[in-house]
């Protein structure tokens, strides 16, 4: 029997030679993705003539040809090797490229029929073809990066330099002219601020978001804030193992650690979690805060829409922007949108708690219905009965949450019924209360201006702001699970124990000494970033500083209104402590210092005088 040309060659190759080809392609793959999408920037964010939009349109075709040819060869000789879902993918993404090189080689007739007509315009638009040029171009990326990952790859050093990545660019992107509106332009240092807001799902800013940026500029900022919350190396994974297979075995081993999952071959799954999560649940919230207040503040559809999705996505991923001057404390909902403010709270709580913790409810969930099915239609009395179904890190999470929310909310009631919320409904107090109890963990929302607040209540809100959401979750802070172990612990040393019990579970001494050192590295983060920005702006009173600092750290967003008063240096101090919140001291600090393995030796123990 014959053998098939193209499998005939590829045998014939090397493994080397096979390898080298691939590394020189994926290296140019990536060049012209990087290349396409920033002359798609230059052409859409600047005013160019004539002349230079001839460059432009020389690359678009470039790049169109480059993947055609790529992807051609690519589709020859490895769909024999591909799975059976990727088959599916591969074969769709081939009839929309194919699609699109039919105008440019065959041209119709004026006797064509109408849809032929209808159909070769489509195929030969220019937003058509840029949409599928970006898919390809974002593809080749996450392929050429992920691929890059190695056994010398440090996960913290790629997930710290990933988001760096993305602020830069996201920097560049705030600094176009058609991101902001006419006759303003950011400065370096402020662009850098709020791309560093945006990526790190803060929410401070020292500018007015709706009268500096144009239409463009808040989608920028909203898709940053999207590409922040999930986490950069879920999107680059997630386009990459899904669309590509991934890179090598040494990448998969390094993403699964970062993305949390706890077997490798659920390495795909978790990605289609966290992204499924995420987008199913933003979705149902915008429609929700859609209908809350669908004309009821004078906006024409299109702007209430965008205004459900910017909110939805800025909640959920703990972000705390808004389009609203004064933030959620605007006259147009500040009164009779008591339903506003609790589907932000919820999606604010809904992001905080961890995808790890969705994934586990979402288990439990389908369990109880799969076993409801089962008893009404098989008649089954006599079934399989799993008493563990939520898992240790669930109930932590959820337990401190709600401990921490309903303190809040009581302490903040409390002090502030005849204070900040004097003069409210006894239901608009109460909804003000939980709202404000559950923003500083850590989205920065503000429906009430926070220099409004009492002493004790600014109190309160450090603390919450310091503690943060849960684990692998789009919030900040030290997290609730850090918390919860250091409490124990303490309860362990007071009561005389020798390990550290949670729920009847036994604490690992590894998860015991992390969160030690996570609240030691913060607490001292926190003083030196504090200590300079009373040096750098001695003018700015030292309980503003202090909170904008915690603010910063636990990515939170909120302010004493102080932000727009810091200056040059302070900013950037600032957008530093904001990026060491999201990507964690801890994380920061094991990137750059070279890991030690266990050792096989140990050391005389002895004890140190404590108290």
């Amino acid at each position: 029997m014959k053998k098939n040309f193209f499998s005939d060659l590829n045998n014939r190759l090397s493994p080397i030679a096979l390898k080298r080809i691939d590394f020189w392609v994926g290296l140019l793959s990536f060049c012209v993705s990087v290349i396409f999408i920033g002359a798609a920037a230059i052409e859409y964010g600047f005013d160019i003539d004539a002349h230079e939009m001839l460059y432009i349109n020389k690359i678009f075709n470039f790049t169109w040809g480059f993947y055609f040819v790529i992807f051609s060869l690519r589709f020859i000789f490895n769909i024999q090797h591909k799975k059976r879902q990727r088959i599916v993918i591969t074969i769709i993404f081939a009839v929309l490229l194919y699609a699109s090189a039919l105008p440019k080689f065959f041209s119709l007739s004026s006797e064509s029929a109408e849809w032929m007509t209808a159909t070769w315009r489509f195929l030969s638009n220019k937003y058509y073809l840029f949409g599928l040029l970006s898919i390809f171009a974002l593809i080749e990326i996450s392929r050429g990066i992920v691929s890059f990952i190695n056994k010398n790859t440090n996960p913290a050093l790629l997930m710290a330099a990933s988001f760096a990545v993305i602020i830069f660019f996201g920097t560049l992107f705030l600094l176009m002219p058609r991101s902001t509106l006419e006759n303003i332009r950011l400065t370096i240092v402020d662009a850098l601020f709020i791309a560093t807001s945006a990526t790190c799902v803060t929410g401070l800013t020292p500018l007015d978001i709706s009268s500096t940026f144009s239409i463009e500029g808040q989608i920028i900022i909203v898709l940053l804030i999207q590409i922040g919350g999930i986490g950069v190396m879920t999107i680059t994974s997630f386009f990459a193992l899904f669309f590509m297979g991934g890179g090598n075995l040494y990448s998969q081993f390094a993403l699964r650690d970062m993305l949390g999952s706890d077997r490798f071959g659920s390495l795909s799954s978790t990605l289609l979690h966290i992204l499924g999560f995420t987008f199913t649940i933003e979705l149902c919230g915008a429609l929700l805060i859609w209908i809350e207040i669908h004309s009821t503040m004078g906006m024409v559809l299109k702007d209430e829409i965008f205004f459900s999705v910017f909110h939805a996505i800025s909640a959920f991923c703990n972000a705390g922007f808004s389009t609203l001057p004064g933030n959620l404390g605007n006259s147009l909902v500040i009164s009779g949108h008591n339903w506003l403010y609790i589907i932000i709270s919820i999606l604010v709580f809904l992001g905080g708690i961890g995808f790890p913790i969705l994934v586990n409810i979402s288990n439990i969930f389908s369990y109880r219905f799969h076993n409801i099915i089962k008893r009404i239609f098989q008649h089954k009395r006599n079934h399989s009965v799993y008493t563990h179904l939520i898992n240790i890190n669930t109930k932590i999470v959820l337990i401190t949450s709600l401990l921490l929310i309903i303190i809040g909310t009581t302490a903040i009631a409390i002090i502030e019924w005849d204070g900040a919320f004097s003069g409210m409904p006894v239901a608009d107090k109460i909804v003000h209360s939980l709202f404000n109890s559950i923003v500083p963990r850590t989205a920065g929302f503000n429906s009430i201006d926070l220099t409004g607040f009492s002493l004790l209540t600014i109190l309160v809100y450090i603390f919450l702001m310091w503690i943060g959401g849960a684990s692998q979750s789009t919030a900040g802070g030290i997290k609730v699970n850090t918390f919860a172990v250091a409490f124990s612990n303490f309860k362990s040393v007071v009561r005389g124990r020798d390990s550290v019990i949670v729920l009847n579970r036994e604490i690992s001494s590894n998860s015991v000494k992390r969160a030690s050192a996570t609240i030691f590295g913060s607490i001292i983060t926190i003083t030196l970033f504090f200590m300079a920005l009373v040096i750098m702006d001695p003018g700015i009173p030292s309980l503003g500083l202090l909170f904008e600092t915690v603010s910063a750290i636990g990515t939170v967003g909120s302010s004493l209104n102080i932000t727009p008063l810091l200056g040059e240096n302070s900013k950037v101090l600032i957008s530093v402590l904001m990026f060491i919140g999201r990507v964690g001291i801890i994380t920061i600090i094991m990137g750059f210092i070279r890991q030690h393995g266990a050792a096989k030796y140990r050391l005389p123990k002895d004890d140190i005088i404590i108290n």
